[in-house]
């Protein structure tokens, strides 16, 4: 990537950006290679979920993540550039997309500030290949056409064109201006096009398209009534952990990751990032997240589980697998994690885990380290075991090469993986789509932060698709793994109910 020793902030003039892009769009004439350019600049602090609602579009493809009790967020919205890749290859398809898009990228501004310069936001379903009719592909990159992210007490805005030879420099320059003046004092409600505060609509916006949009919000915002909860969405689980455990019995593979889905319905359509804000709030420890695919669709959830985190040459992932329930008061919550601490079911599952994952990372030559014992880790309805695992990256490996060697890992499919995970499909009844996948982000540094696709929903207008998984292994009780989906499903039904 090509940085410029250009300041938009020194050069803030309708003109000037003009000038700019202008020069951007030589060097794409001359060689005929179209161009990412990035544009980015340190705001006033920000609420990115705030931001992202006040302009939410259906229509639109988005892109959120936070960690609440970290205080980072990221938000995207719009696509730049985008790429989508299917079988065996697709996460290797992603990485040749980043590597090419930065190789001939042009950036500006404060591209050195936290998430500054460009993020190419991907997610990658649990099968491949997606289903038919699947919401999201199997795997998908898109780099927004703007971006809000915060980390502590600063805010970093950034708007990213893609510039080909036959590109509208005018309406380019006319949309980064308006955001311009909109990401230097926001106004979260939003405003009449041409009123005062600069207030900016998305791209093909119109004033009457944009009181349509505010109108529908209104409405869905303002629904009382409860979900209703229908839950002849899957097949018998207790019936599936029983064949599942005759399978284990018989040597076919060690543990199996075993899902539920619950379909809802409700009298409005749902505002996925109404629903999001509830999560975040609840589930301060997990990374809220919301994957939009510009058809109507989002899927939002609560995830505890990293996967995957690259930042100044350090791979962090962690192992969680083995789970209890909270407790009605403190005795009897300490009491459930003791138990949790010396079960040898929970022990057993956990140990596999963890012996995966380094197992994975050791044949790519990382040589990491984790704590011999687990240790707990508690959220609002559920404790789990958990080992960090940390790792220094060699040389050469990418992110997307060592997030290909981890996913799945046993905690969603299974161990041995190639037998469980042939199984899975069959025995749940239904296609998993982006639960149990990986989502996250990549920045233009080779840095960035995946994680797993749980504790989450499907939002499609009036109805939700919610899941819930537990691992099965050899010693696993069906009404207690039935149980167990009974908790985690608490995390996303409160939501919808709230």
């Amino acid at each position: 990537m090509t940085i410029l020793p250009l300041h938009p902030a020194d050069h803030a003039s309708p003109d000037a950006l003009r000038a700019f892009l202008e020069q951007c769009h030589a060097r794409v004439r001359a060689d005929g290679h179209p161009r990412l350019v990035s544009i980015s600049l340190v705001v006033e602090a920000l609420d990115p979920l705030a931001v992202l609602e006040s302009i939410f579009e259906p229509g639109e493809r988005h892109f959120y993540a936070e960690r609440p009790n970290l205080d980072t967020a990221i938000s995207g919205a719009e696509v730049a550039v985008a790429h989508e890749a299917a079988g065996p290859g697709r996460f290797a398809s992603v990485q040749r997309f980043v590597d090419e898009t930065l190789e001939r990228a042009i950036a500006v501004g404060d591209v050195e500030a936290p998430f500054g310069g460009p993020h190419f936001f991907a997610a990658f379903a649990f099968e491949t290949p997606a289903e038919s009719g699947a919401p999201f592909p199997s795997a998908q990159v898109f780099v927004p056409r703007w971006q809000v992210a915060r980390a502590g007490a600063g805010t970093t805005a950034v708007a990213n064109l893609f510039i080909e030879p036959g590109s509208d420099l005018d309406a380019m320059a006319l949309r980064v201006w308006r955001a311009h003046g909109k990401f230097s004092k926001f106004e979260y409600a939003a405003k009449e096009a041409g009123a005062s505060g600069t207030g900016i609509l998305p791209v093909g916006s119109s004033p009457k398209t944009e009181d349509a949009r505010r109108s529908a919000g209104d409405q869905s915002h303002g629904q009382e009534a409860r979900a209703t909860v229908n839950r002849a969405a899957t097949s018998d689980y207790r019936g599936a952990v029983r064949r599942a455990l005759g399978l284990i019995a018989a040597g076919e593979f060690e543990k199996i990751v075993l899902a539920r889905a619950i379909d809802l319905t409700t009298p409005a359509p749902l505002h996925p990032l109404r629903v999001l804000n509830g999560l975040r709030q609840r589930f301060p420890g997990c990374y809220a997240f919301s994957l939009a695919n510009g058809r109507g669709q989002s899927f939002i959830g609560a995830s505890p589980e990293r996967l995957l985190r690259v930042s100044q040459g350090v791979l962090e992932t962690e192992a969680l697998a083995g789970s209890i329930r909270r407790g009605g008061g403190a005795s009897d919550d300490a009491a459930l994690g003791l138990a949790l601490l010396h079960s040898e079911k929970d022990l057993r599952e956990h140990r596999l885990v963890v012996e995966t994952i380094t197992g994975r990372l050791a044949q790519l030559g990382l040589k990491p380290e984790w704590p011999d014992h687990p240790a707990l880790r508690r959220l609002a309805n559920v404790q789990h075991l958990h080992t960090p695992v940390r790792a220094p990256l060699a040389e050469g490996v990418k992110l997307l090469s060592v997030l290909a060697a981890l996913h799945p890992t046993p905690a969603v499919g299974g161990s041995p993986a190639a037998p469980a995970i042939a199984r899975i499909r069959e025995l749940e009844g239904f296609p998993r789509g982006l639960y149990g996948g990986t989502i996250g982000w990549i920045n233009a540094r080779g840095g960035g932060e995946f994680f797993v696709g749980i504790r989450s929903g499907l939002v499609d207008g009036a109805t939700a698709r919610v899941y819930s998984g537990s691992g099965i292994v050899a010693g696993s009780d069906p009404e207690k793994e039935f149980a167990e989906t009974e908790w985690k499903f608490r995390a996303m039904l409160d939501a919808f109910d709230a």
